[in-house]
């Protein structure tokens, strides 16, 4: 297995834990809701797997569940956190890129599609690092006008099944990264194991991106932006989160938390500049 450099990563302080949002890709309708003894009447509900929300404390980070919310309050949101991540979930509307839905659309659901991809373009129009898991990476494609194969058997061939049936704590495949790569330097090297819940992969790649890991069949397993300078913009298309036991699959969140970490104190940086200079020119006008 590859191994991260421990030295890679520094350990973010106590007092400067970044905020990191992580999206809620799957809203249950209240009729499918489960309905607890003596529990609160069934309604709508976000659902989201904890493992996403322990790796970012993992890896010294706080991590804040994002319900979807009107385009007005994206700004306002994103300006109390300091990196993001995209989870996975259920498919997103082929509309969102243009295309006519495959007979093998699974749910979805359009007003979290349209949040998910808005959220994703400020964040990156702002700087924020951005990881993007299964689902994510697709969301972080089309926010940057790319496409989605729909349905993966169609062009794959069924030589690697890209559905497994094992826990998400098992690995069943082998990706291979650019050894000149982001996410090569973040894993420490080398080939990958990963795990597989997915039906549909990247077509067409959105603006600046590049694909630095592929399966044995070629499918696209992750995608980075070589050129986006201090900001972090990457996404992978298996479940590191499940994964985290392994050094190389919770250094991706490592990751994400040191430039989430190193993005806060750039703006703390900027504020406190600004207020000196507001101060500065208070005294002289005085």
């Amino acid at each position: 297995m590859p191994t991260t450099n421990n030295h890679r990563f520094h350990r973010v302080a106590a007092k400067n834990k970044p905020i990191i949002g992580v999206t809620v890709s799957e809203i249950r309708a209240k009729e499918d809701a489960q309905r607890v003894r003596h529990g609160e009447p069934t309604q709508t509900e976000m659902t989201l797997g904890l493992a996403y929300m322990r790796a970012i404390e993992r890896a010294g980070g706080l991590p804040v569940a994002l319900p979807p919310l009107r385009d007005e309050n994206v700004g306002p949101l994103l300006e109390q956190l300091s990196g993001l991540l995209l989870t996975g979930g259920p498919d997103i509307d082929p509309a969102c890129y243009g295309a006519e839905p495959h007979p093998e659309l699974g749910p979805i659901d359009h007003d979290v599609d349209v949040f998910e991809i808005e959220l994703c373009r400020q964040a990156d129009r702002r700087g924020l690092p951005i990881l993007g898991i299964c689902r994510g990476a697709q969301v972080l494609n089309v926010a940057r006008e790319g496409s989605l194969i729909q349905h993966l058997p169609d062009i794959a061939g069924g030589t690697l099944e890209h559905r497994q049936s094992e826990p998400g704590d098992r690995t069943t495949h082998v990706v291979q990264v650019a050894p000149d790569s982001d996410l090569a330097q973040t894993t420490g090297g080398g080939p990958v194991r990963v795990n597989s819940f997915h039906h549909q992969s990247i077509d067409r790649l959105g603006g600046g991106l590049r694909p630095v890991a592929w399966s044995e069949d070629g499918v696209i397993e992750a995608i980075e932006d070589p050129d986006g300078g201090e900001q972090l913009v990457f996404g992978v298309q298996w479940h590191a989160e499940t994964l985290t036991a392994e050094t190389e699959q919770l250094a991706l969140f490592e990751r994400l938390v040191e430039a989430a970490a190193q993005a806060a104190a750039r703006r703390r940086a900027d504020t406190d500049e600004s207020e000196q200079e507001a101060e500065d020119s208070g005294a002289h006008a005085v």
